[in-house]
């Protein structure tokens, strides 16, 4: 997300020039498949970066988000018609691309009876069978908390199921008016229970009047939930309108990497700690790393 305000980023947020070709390839691939991604929509400050190693967070169900969350760029209101063709459409756009790992998301779609649990498989299918060996992640909605519609994600069986629970328990109902942080970590408990062989993600914001106590009480509640792997990055405001909450402090890289100690010490296999980190960011190096690791525990077993 875009910080727009007169506060200067800390130095730490300086980051190298994008590749402008590289960028317009992706930008005109992705305008001529009519594929949104969560990297333009969010306004995420990883864009160049992430594009230049030849990876994107695809965004379906529409740009339209139902709800209106008050720290997200996402555009919110009454969504079009859902587009039955997408799924195949981001298959196509994998394959344009040559992605071997893939991240898909969405916006929320209450006004779906589904919520748009089978357009999240159907995509998984499609991406599978046009790009033989990609491994995919998802970022899912919380469906309400409804099992069955939960479920029918885990049935597509992505690598990767990833919920974000965004923010602590005190400031969730500010931040996520039409969320609730038991949900949210209910819908990560329903992913590992119906299959613990996929890995369960989350993430959580700072810099929005959180202290060290309530994040320690996150990771843990995370935790127990069956995260395996946990992002924690630094909010920035999207605008200074009244919908946008604003930054309350940039936390240091010194503190988010206290954070990163704490979380692997309570027992998460993968932990991306940064100011810049965001849901997506580097998603393959943290699967690859959390799948090392099963390996090496199951082989530990044996022997």
């Amino acid at each position: 997300m875009i910080m727009h305000s007169s506060r200067r980023l800390p130095a730490w947020f300086r980051q190298p020039v994008p590749c402008a070709e590289r960028i317009s390839v992706l930008k005109s691939s992705l305008e001529k498949l009519a594929i949104h991604t969560v990297c333009q929509s969010a306004h995420c400050p990883n864009l160049g970066r992430c594009w230049k190693k030849n990876t994107a967070t695809f965004m379906i169900l529409g740009d339209t988000c139902t709800r209106s969350c008050r720290f997200c760029a996402v555009p919110s209101g009454i969504p079009g018609s859902l587009n039955l063709d997408e799924p195949i459409a981001v298959a196509k756009a994998v394959k344009k691309l040559g992605f071997d790992y893939v991240v898909v998301t969405s916006v929320t779609r209450e006004d779906l009876e589904d919520q748009g649990c089978q357009h999240f498989a159907q995509t998984i299918k499609h991406v599978r069978a046009l790009n033989p060996g990609i491994k995919v992640e998802v970022l899912i909605p919380d469906f309400l908390g409804k099992k069955d519609l939960i479920e029918t994600v885990v049935r597509a069986f992505p690598e990767v199921i990833a919920h974000n629970i965004e923010t602590v328990r005190r400031l969730t109902p500010a931040l996520r008016p039409r969320a609730d942080y038991e949900r949210s970590l209910s819908v990560l408990k329903t992913v590992k229970e119906a299959n613990p062989n996929i890995f369960v993600k989350s993430g959580i914001m700072v810099g929005l009047g959180e202290t060290l106590d309530e994040i320690e009480e996150t990771m843990q509640d995370l935790y127990l939930a069956g995260c395996d792997i946990l992002t924690i990055g630094q909010y920035l405001a999207p605008s200074t309108t009244a919908r946008h909450v604003p930054v309350v402090r940039f936390v240091s890289p010194e503190e988010f990497e206290q954070y990163k100690e704490k979380a692997l010490a309570i027992g998460m296999k993968y932990v991306f700690s940064s100011p810049l980190v965001r849901s997506s960011y580097l998603a393959k190096e943290a699967y690859q790393s959390c799948l090392e690791s099963q390996t090496m525990s199951v082989l530990e077993k044996v022997s």
